[in-house]
């Protein structure tokens, strides 16, 4: 009988205490994530807050900063030195892997160069963050600029300064997270954002339903059994494979005659994991800070009140976004080209399509159906509980949404899944040394 091998969680979490490697890169993530945290809420001086806060409490605005402060760990309505945090570098990626998609230069410089080629497209997509951190950083201060002590071209360029500087820091701390702890630092500094705001949407749903209203304590029941629901669809989703067949063709080698294997080819459900939903969510983030841009502008205003969350031009354009990113970032992660010419190299065929052509237009079909499943997902993902907060009226979790459930969730199960890959070689490697 063959011993399973995998590692039980109280094996997981002793040899995580026990591994120096390990150990270490947990450490350092967890001081960094512990380091921005504390970043959002040094104030940038010369602003009169208590003007601000009641000209962002009421309006489009106040909603709109709400969600955006959810990504940004109240970075927003505190106006820290960290108040835009991983969001310049997140859009520059997604302009970056647009790009990559629509100029061949590029896409070469990412296929044929290998690690060279990604560590330019690496440095390209920093100097975007860095111009783009330095937009956000302009727009934020020209609005900012009303409510400062000594208004004026000094200040603005004071909190430009600061903005871009907090921002590009961010963003080194999200890429030491991932070259040298552990998880992906731009989805943990998000995951963390996120985090941080749940006491306090906890605590206040907490106080609604001490108030004694039947109505409402029935919603807020309501309300956590979708939030829980979500949370195990989520979990199935991204964790689903459509696993095709494939079989090795009989050969000999010399005098031995390798017998046909078969195994398969695993397509997850939702390719792109967390990203579409975050590309999705920082597109629609952009009008806000480039609106800063036209001031009091009346029909600026009116756009902002359409892409107000929870509107159903909001929904709408997610709902578009989040398809088009989730084909868009499939594409980019599985090239059925590529995999089909793999296949024909090692000799392995999916039974009844012939080699070629054929099996790449399979795999193309199989993958634009699980990418469609997917993108619909999250789409009832991202609206599904909105519409039950508006449903029940139990608003303590505006803002929090399936949106971030979803990033939470798979940032949770991809750390996880890295945490045990990690135990799992470093058990392999002490096997190996005795």
């Amino acid at each position: 009988m063959v011993r399973d091998k995998t590692p039980t969680a109280q094996e997981t979490f002793l040899q995580m205490a026990q591994a120096a490697g390990l150990r270490g890169r947990l450490l350092l993530t967890l001081g960094m994530l512990i380091l921005v945290r504390l970043g959002v809420f040094i104030p940038i001086p010369g602003i009169n807050r208590q003007a601000f806060q009641a000209a962002t409490e009421t309006g489009a605005l106040s909603a709109i900063i709400g969600f955006l402060d959810v990504f940004t760990g109240r970075g927003l309505s505190t106006l820290g030195i960290f108040a835009l945090g991983i969001l310049p570098y997140i859009n520059a990626s997604i302009i970056l892997q647009l790009l990559t998609a629509a100029l061949p230069s590029l896409e070469k410089l990412q296929k044929e160069e290998g690690e060279a080629g990604r560590r330019k497209i690496a440095q390209i997509t920093r100097y975007v963050a860095l111009g783009w951190g330095i937009i956000q950083s302009l727009g934020l201060a020209i609005f900012v600029n009303q409510f400062a002590e000594s208004p004026g071209p000094l200040f603005i360029a004071q909190m430009v300064l600061a903005l871009t500087a907090g921002s590009m820091f961010v963003m080194w701390v999200g890429e030491l997270i991932t070259e040298r702890g552990v998880g992906n630092g731009a989805s943990l500094l998000i995951f963390v954002s996120i985090v941080s705001t749940l006491p306090r949407s906890l605590g206040q749903t907490i106080d609604l339903a001490q108030s004694g209203d039947r109505s409402v304590v029935s919603g807020v029941i309501i309300l956590l059994l979708v939030f829980l629901a979500m949370i195990v669809g989520i979990v199935f989703v991204q964790e689903g494979t459509r696993r095709i067949p494939i079989i090795s063709a009989r050969r000999q080698v010399g005098r031995k005659l390798y017998l046909e294997k078969s195994s398969y080819l695993p397509l997850r459900l939702n390719q792109g994991g967390v990203m579409p939903i975050i590309f999705a969510t920082a597109v629609l983030s952009l009008p806000i800070y480039l609106s800063q841009f036209f001031g009091d502008n009346e029909m600026v205003t009116r756009v902002l009140s359409y892409l107000r969350p929870g509107t159903w031009v909001y929904v709408l354009a997610l709902l578009l976004l989040i398809l088009f990113f989730s084909y868009f970032y499939a594409s980019l992660v599985v090239n059925p080209v590529d995999m089909s010419q793999n296949l024909k190299k090692m000799g392995a065929s999916v039974p009844g399509i012939r080699p070629g052509k054929a099996t790449s237009d399979y795999i193309e079909r199989v993958l634009n159906r699980l990418t469609f499943l997917g993108a619909i997902f999250l789409g009832l993902v991202a609206i599904v509980p909105a519409a039950v907060e508006g449903a029940t009226r139990v608003t303590t979790f505006q803002g929090l949404g399936a949106t971030s459930l979803l990033i939470l969730v798979g940032v949770a199960i991809d750390t996880a899944k890295q945490i045990q890959t990690y135990v799992i070689s470093q058990r392999y490697e002490g096997m190996v040394k005795q």
